[in-house]
This record gives structure tokens, C-alpha cells and sequence, in this order.
């Protein structure tokens, strides 16, 4: 792996647009490209570095690592740098295919299935203690017909006539050879004269497929699940794509989630607040009881541990944050409002229509 800045290798701003990379690339690749300059080590060399700084700039995933965290971040993915002229010509075949006219490849080997994206709606509890759900998934699969080959059962494929195999056809234009993709086999080295009527000689068909998924206890919206080679078939015998499975949390009537945290908003009398009492809330698992002390106010919080998400990359569970509402009664019986009425001439308070105690307490903030 190279390690100076990708950036400064492709004289682009940390800003830039993935036009501006590519616009960027394409110049050094045309100036820098090995056969534009046999047996000079430092245009192959520059050539490499603007190769790599590439595959990690116009790939947003990897770029935002390296961004984050430098070059330490991409080697904890696994990225090793520079991989090579025969991979760089199958990564850039589109900007070289502009400038040397050799953007076609030979595709007559097996080629990777495309992977698959699944959005799934689940429950907040769901996601907080999982579930196995089976998934119908449309997709493409190997054409049991023909076993994959895309020719009528007892003919085979031959090699192109035009190309004779190699899937590029060669022409000369001034001093240069340009090579350029087969038009008659598009690049595959092989024509079939008898197309499988199943799946009219793609080797592929179309159908649905139930796969079987685990949601783990802790996901969030946002969270992508990886089902390997449940993606599109492969072509030529290819291995399959992989499939991922997005999921969105669906919002809780009474729940909300911050983290591995849920936080509600519980009710209380204005008599439990003033004498304390125990009171009854829900939680992921049930009800549980607190304890109300004396004096309570509106907006307090309470803490009931554990009682909240499962921690979906370590151990545990995170807490319920329990905020009590004082209850304020719209409508009193008689009897209250008389018990209400002496309670405040007995704390030194007014009766309605009195605001001695409101002026009192605007007299001591001005003050």
C-alpha cells in the first residue's frame, strides 16, 4: 500500500466530486499508462499511485475510511493497495477504453453474480429481542436446462469465428494496434448457434427464493445483514452475488430508542408526586414498579438498568429512561375542590382570583 496522500497524488481537494477524481485519474492515467512509456520506472511507478488513490476515492465506502482514519483504517478492510495491471484494466476499462480503445475485456471466463439489496420493515420489539424471518427474494438463478451453459440441451457453445476465442478483435490505426471488444461475441469468446429455450441462451432465469434470516436482538434502522451467495447467479459458472437486507425499525407508540437506551414518558397524580407512592411502567419485558418519592416534580427522571436495547456489538443491555408527567385533573367533584381550597390557605397560599404568592414570587426575581 502506497502511503502518501491520495489526494495530493491526484492533485485533487479532500472535497472533491467524483467527477473531479475521475477527471483527475484519467489525466495521469493518459499521461503516466506503461505503454505510453515503455520500460520508464518512474511513469510506472506514478501510474500505480494514481491507480490506487483512485480505487480508494471513487469508492465512497472506502473513501470515507480513509477520510476517518487514514491508511490504518483501509488496511483493517483488508486493502492491500495495488493489485496488479491484468486488475486495474478490469476496475478502469471504461477510462482506458476512451483513451487506448481497449476499454473491452475478454468476459469468457466466469464472471461474479451482482449482489442484492432487501429492505425489511420489523417491530420495535423485533429488533430489540430479534427473529428468524424467511424472505421470498426474486433473483436470478443458474437455468436448470441447460446447467448454466445457455445452449439447448445436447449442443454445445463454439468458439467465435470472429475473434477465435479471445473476445477482442485487433485493429491497426496509424502506429498504434487498438483492440477493441468482439462485436459478435460481446467479449466471450464463444457464439451458441442453438440458444436453450428456457433461458433464450443467458445460462440464467428469473424465479423467486425463500432464504431463511436471523435478525440478531440490538439491530437498528440502518443495520445491513449479509446473506452470502443469495445474490444474482454468476454467469459462465460464475459464483453467486451476496444479499443484504437493510432494516427499518418501525416507530413504538410509546417507546422511543436513543442508542441502546428507550426513553419514555410515564403519568403520575399530582397526589403520588406530593406523597410518593409506587407506580406501575412498562418496559421491554413487562411491567415493573418504582418507587415515587415525596416532593417529586414534573420532569423528573428515573432509571430502571438493563431494561433497555441488547448491545449488538458487545454484551448487555442498555437502560429505560423513565421521565413522570404530573397529571393535573381537568375535572373535580366538589369534595376536592374544598380539600384543594383549604390545603392552600394551609400552605400560605391564595384561593383563586389571589395572586399574593404570584407577586411575591415576581417581586423576589426582580429583585
Amino acid at each position: 500500500m502506497i502511503d502518501k496522500d491520495y489526494y495530493e497524488i491526484l492533485g485533487v481537494g479532500r472535497s472533491a466530486t467524483q467527477d473531479e477524481i475521475k477527471k483527475a485519474y484519467r489525466k495521469m492515467a493518459l499521461k503516466y499508462h506503461p505503454d505510453r512509456n515503455p520500460d520508464n520506472k518512474e511513469a510506472e511507478e506514478k501510474f500505480k499511485e494514481a491507480s490506487e488513490a483512485y480505487e480508494v476515492l471513487s469508492d465512497p465506502e472506502k473513501r470515507q475510511i480513509y477520510d476517518q482514519f487514514g491508511h490504518e483504517g483501509l488496511r483493517g478492510t483488508g486493502f492491500t493497495g495495488f493489485r496488479g495491471f491484468e486488475d486495474v484494466f478490469a476496475s478502469f476499462g471504461d477510462i482506458f477504453g476512451e483513451f487506448f480503445g481497449f476499454g473491452g475485456r475478454t468476459r469468457s471466463g466466469p464472471t461474479r453474480g451482482d449482489d442484492l439489496r432487501y429492505d425489511l420493515e420489523i417491530s420495535f420489539e423485533e429488533a430489540a429481542f430479534g427473529k428468524e424471518v424467511e424472505l421470498e427474494i426474486p433473483r436470478t438463478s443458474r437455468c436448470e436446462t441447460c446447467g448454466g451453459s445457455g445452449a439447448k440441451p445436447g449442443t454445445h457453445p463454439i468458439t467465435c469465428p470472429a475473434c477465435g476465442g479471445r473476445g477482442q478483435v485487433t485493429r491497426s490505426q496509424g502506429f498504434f494496434s487498438i483492440s477493441t471488444t468482439c462485436p459478435t461475441c460481446q467479449g466471450t469468446g464463444r457464439i451458441i448457434p442453438e440458444p436453450c429455450p428456457t433461458c433464450q441462451g443467458t445460462g440464467r432465469v428469473k424465479r423467486k427464493r425463500k432464504v431463511s434470516l436471523k435478525i440478531p436482538p440490538g439491530v437498528d434502522t440502518g443495520s445491513r445483514l449479509r446473506l452470502r451467495g443469495e445474490g444474482e447467479a454468476g454467469e459462465r459458472g460464475g459464483p453467486p452475488g451476496d444479499l443484504y437486507v437493510v432494516i427499518h425499525v418501525a416507530a413504538h407508540d410509546f417507546f422511543e430508542r436513543e442508542g441502546d437506551d428507550i426513553y419514555c414518558k410515564v403519568p403520575i397524580s399530582f397526589t403520588t408526586a406530593a406523597l410518593g407512592g409506587k407506580v406501575e411502567v412498562p418496559t421491554l419485558d413487562g411491567s415493573e414498579t418504582i418507587q415515587i418519592k415525596r416532593g417529586t416534580q414534573s420532569g423528573e427522571v428515573f432509571r430502571l438498568r438493563g431494561k433497555g436495547f441488547p448491545r449488538l456489538q458487545g454484551y448487555g443491555r442498555g437502560d429505560e429512561i423513565i421521565q413522570v408527567v404530573v397529571s393535573v385533573p381537568k375535572k373535580l367533584t366538589k369534595r376536592q375542590e374544598e380539600l384543594l381550597r383549604e390545603f392552600s390557605a394551609l400552605e400560605g397560599g391564595h384561593t383563586p382570583g389571589s395572586f399574593r404568592n404570584e407577586k411575591g414570587f415576581f417581586k423576589k426575581m426582580w429583585n
